[in-house]
């Protein structure tokens, strides 16, 4: 079957991977000019690892890890209320491999850019399904026909609204936003992570073992959702929620305008009764973004891409019977992992300043607590029951 996958991401070049394996013919179609480096840093855990080490290529992902070795979060004077080491303060257990998008999204990207055509540049503007096949209309002007098409093309999917009609009629704001982008590393961070927290604002910073320079990140709350899909006015809405707001966050804000990686968006979901329709199906955030605060939206990409793939490749041919497998094997471990967004987001938002100051408090008393790894682990075991929620089928 020949399969047309918007979008070169990790579910996107993923799926293609696996897809190819299976016997298929994929073309992969995306927007940008060519794969994007950078990024921010993202967690392998749980059946992810069975499905990279399935892939062959779980050592090299191993030997990619950012390796930050100690987790801090400071006051707005800049000192030290807690640390810990690097793996329990980013909740990993068990060989989980903290990597940068970026590095992941290349390993990917070489593995599969001999064996699959990839169109860059270029877009799908629309979709005609016929008794043959879907007909694929494409930016550029020009029109093939695929057997089936995959919607791997993030949050704001275009496959998603060309089929199944528009955004907001799936997508849950959790009230909060994010923005990501690499700053110079003027604190002269040694693979080590710092997190301020202030009433409604989260900012951190980490360096990691994978180069010079440091990446920022905030996370505010915004009850209303907005509307900002301009550059210029995110940034503006980035300084206006943090302009009353010590420490370090003026300085890291002063890198904004120069990032050539800079990511704002809402921290949402994707919550759909059904994510196919006809020769069309939809995968990763496009399907069922658990959203940033999850830390599961990679290893999702990687599970779903394997999963989907291989039920296809077990129907025989059966695009619906492949479809429905997929829906089957896939469900209970998509809603255990979306539980987890809302409920991590209100431990790295504070609302009020007294929250704020109970919190580091607590934090203090933790750290020179000598039970506090089995503490810490009851915090990250919900993380791990979910990345660990579905049993991969060997295809």
């Amino acid at each position: 079957m020949n399969v047309l996958i918007s979008g070169a991401g990790i579910a996107g070049i993923s799926v293609a991977c696996w897809l190819r394996r299976h016997g298929f013919t994929p073309t992969v179609v995306e927007r940008g000019a060519t794969i994007r480096a950078g990024g921010y840093k993202v967690d392998v855990r749980g059946a992810a690892l069975q499905v990279v080490e399935r892939m062959g290529v779980l050592d090299e992902i191993r030997n990619m890890r950012t390796d930050v070795r100690v987790g801090s979060v400071v006051n707005a004077a800049g000192k030290r209320v807690a640390s810990m080491d690097g793996d329990t303060f980013g909740g990993r257990v068990h060989g989980d491999a903290e990597v940068l998008r970026g590095d992941l999204h290349w390993l990917l990207y070489e593995r599969t850019r001999d064996e699959v055509e990839y169109l860059f540049d270029e877009s799908i503007t629309a979709l005609d399904e016929g008794d043959e096949g879907v007909e694929v209309t494409f930016a550029s002007g020009r029109r093939r026909v695929f057997d089936l098409v995959v919607g791997a093309d993030g949050l704001h999917s275009i496959t998603r609204e060309l089929v199944f009609g528009p955004e907001e009629d799936y997508l849950t704001h959790l009230g909060h936003y994010i923005s990501i982008f690499s700053v110079p590393n003027h604190l002269g961070l040694d693979r080590e992570e710092l997190t301020y927290v202030g009433p409604g604002r989260t900012a951190l910073t980490y360096s990691t073992a994978k180069g010079d320079g440091a990446k920022a990140m905030f996370l505010f709350s915004a009850d209303e959702p907005l509307t900002c899909r301009d550059r210029a006015e995110q940034e503006r809405v980035l300084r206006e929620a943090y302009a009353e707001e010590g420490w370090e966050v003026p300085n890291l804000l002063r890198g904004m305008a120069e990032a050539p990686d800079f990511y704002f968006d809402s921290l949402s979901q994707v919550r759909m009764d059904r994510w196919s329709k006809g020769r069309v199906v939809l995968l990763g955030d496009a399907a069922y973004c658990a959203s940033p605060a999850s830390g599961q939206g990679t290893s999702l990409a990687l599970v779903g891409a394997y999963v989907l793939a291989g039920e296809l490749a077990a129907a025989g041919g059966d695009i619906a019977a492949g479809f429905e497998g997929y829906e089957r094997e896939m469900r209970a471990f998509v809603e255990a992992n979306q539980r987890l967004g809302p409920a991590n987001v209100k431990r790295m938002v504070m609302r009020s300043a007294g929250q704020v100051r109970f919190s580091m408090t607590m934090l203090a008393v933790l750290a020179r607590l000598p039970g506090k790894d089995r503490m810490l682990a009851k915090v990250v075991e919900p993380i791990h029951r979910a990345a660990n929620a579905i049993t991969l089928k060997a295809y």
